[in-house]
C-alpha cells in the first residue's frame, strides 16, 4: 500500500489535530515530561487547527497523507514568519507514530518543497525542537542546515529551545 497525498479540507482538521497530538506525545516524550504533553487534548488540537485554518487557508497550504484511506501524516506551510518575501516556512510536518520509517515524512517534505518552489520562494525555513534529535537528523538528511538562530517557546509549562533550519529551493 502506497501513501497518497491530497490537499486538506475543513473536514480533515479534527483528525489532523488528533494525529498532531499523537505525534507530539510519541516524539517529544523522550525529552519532555508527560505533564507538558498532556495538554492540549486531541480534541483541543483539532479545534486549534480548525481555528488556524479559518484565518490562514488563503496564504497557507496543508497537505494530508493517507494510507488505505487513513490519515497518517500532514504538512503545513506558508509565508516566512520573519516576513522575508523570498522565503517559505514549513510550519509543521507530523506523522502518526506507526508511520515513522515508511518514507511518508520524506514524501511530505518533497511535496512541501515543490509547493514552495511553485510559490516562487527561493529559500525554505523551519523551526525544530533542539532536543528532537530524530527530526533534526531527518531534516539534515533532506538538505536542511541550522542557521544558528534559536528561540524558546512553551510546550505546556516547559520552555523548549528551538533551532531554525534553512535550505535553498533553487534547483
Amino acid at each position: 500500500m502506497t501513501v497518497t497525498l491530497r490537499p486538506a479540507t475543513g473536514d480533515d482538521l479534527m483528525e489532523v489535530g488528533a494525529l498532531h497530538q499523537r505525534s507530539r506525545v510519541a516524539t517529544y516524550s523522550s525529552f519532555l515530561p508527560a505533564e507538558a504533553l498532556a495538554d492540549p487534548t486531541p480534541e483541543a488540537m483539532g479545534r486549534y487547527w480548525t481555528e488556524r485554518w479559518t484565518w490562514e487557508q488563503d496564504t497557507h497550504r496543508m497537505t494530508v497523507a493517507e494510507r488505505a484511506g487513513t490519515l497518517v501524516g500532514f504538512s503545513y506551510l506558508g509565508p516566512d514568519d520573519e516576513d522575508d518575501p523570498s522565503t517559505g516556512l514549513l510550519n509543521a510536518l507530523h506523522l502518526d507514530p506507526a508511520e515513522q520509517g515508511r518514507g511518508t515524512g520524506r514524501t511530505l517534505m518533497v511535496d512541501a518543497l515543490d509547493a514552495m518552489r511553485a510559490r516562487g520562494w527561493r529559500r525554505a525555513v523551519l523551526w525544530v525542537l533542539r532536543d528532537n534529535t530524530h527530526a533534526r537528523a531527518f531534516y539534515q538528511r533532506g538538505g536542511w542546515t541550522p542557521t544558528g538562530v534559536e528561540r524558546e517557546e512553551h510546550i505546556g509549562a516547559v520552555l523548549t529551545p528551538q533551532l531554525r533550519y534553512t535550505r535553498p529551493l533553487t534547483v
